[in-house]
């Protein structure tokens, strides 16, 4: 009989043993994905994201307040709110949902490419512009033609030119890179700085939330699932993992209404889909996936 395969079952690894799970501890960000469609078709995008991809289509702004009401009145304790995508100033209700995701009062980090369709909201972004509004732009790498083999010709320049004008304007800005196989942590962040003095972009390199870099997210490599007995081998503690007190809302294509998903790294699964409410969306998440492993428990990885 064949040995059955590891990320199979929620309760059990491969090997017999329990499968670690995380418990909700409230929520403390909140993860609105606007959609799919996104201006590049990057060669590695963990959400397939491209011009043609409307799996998840476009959250409205009605599925936002909806959100915002509950998170409201059941008193959660949100103190941010992160909005990606795709490509998030593609949504047309994108500067919308940005006020309203304002008025809360807490931070607002959004998550863009930072080129043509960015560009197209300059006015409404000066006009919202906040100590509590932050812009991170996706720049793989500080190497123009390594950045461009991920994210295709002509698209570094741009990028750089959205996050010189947002630097200028005087937004607060982050960029998110990727280690890719590297693991030269040290030798990356030295990179990105002389970039940015060369650039004049006011962001400090050294800074792990000015510079967010990524593990890398491999298919074909293995992973060990992890077990209940793994927190103390690893040192890890559960409620540092982003499903811990995170959830992201989206809207899947045909869907009657936007439902919650237990990480942003799981948009399409549906035993990670937990439903259209906060409330309903609380309960614990089986670590069944290769994600999780990889990317969080591993890796160390989050996506705020």
């Amino acid at each position: 009989m064949d040995a059955p395969a590891p990320f199979t079952n929620p309760a059990i690894t491969a090997r017999g043993e329990a499968r670690a799970s995380v418990d909700f501890r409230g929520l403390d960000t909140l993860w609105l994905n606007t959609g799919t469609l996104c201006n590049l078709a990057c060669e590695h995008c963990y959400i397939e994201s491209s011009p043609t991809n409307d799996r998840l289509v476009y959250l409205h702004r009605s599925d936002v307040r909806r959100m915002l009401d509950e998170v409201a009145a059941g008193g959660h304790p949100l103190s941010e709110i992160g909005i990606t995508g795709g490509e998030p100033f593609m949504n047309p209700d994108i500067d919308g949902i940005i006020a309203d995701c304002l008025g809360t009062g807490v931070d607002v980090l959004i998550l863009t490419n930072a080129m043509t369709p960015m560009r197209h909201h300059k006015d409404a972004l000066r006009r919202m512009r906040s100590p509590r509004l932050t812009l991170r732009v996706s720049l793989d790498h500080y190497d123009p033609v390594r950045h461009e083999k991920e994210r295709g010709p002509r698209s570094f320049r741009p990028a750089m030119e959205g996050l010189k004008w947002l630097s200028d304007e005087g937004f607060e800005v982050a960029v998110a890179g990727r280690l890719f196989d590297s693991g030269d942590e040290a030798g990356m962040r030295s990179g990105y700085a002389d970039m940015f003095a060369r650039e004049s972009i006011d962001i400090d390199a050294h800074d792990p939330e000015r510079l967010v870099l990524f593990p890398e997210m491999d298919d074909s490599s293995q992973v060990p699932e992890i077990t209940t007995a793994c927190w103390q081998i690893l040192g890890k503690n559960p409620d540092d993992l982003m499903c811990a007190s995170q959830r992201m809302l989206v809207r899947r294509k045909g869907a009657e209404q936007a439902t919650l998903a237990a990480c942003t790294l799981l948009p399409y699964d549906p035993e990670f889909d937990l439903g259209p409410t906060i409330r309903g969306a609380s309960g614990s998440v089986a670590l069944n996936h290769r994600w999780c492993a990889q990317f969080c428990v591993l890796g160390g990885g989050s996506c705020g």
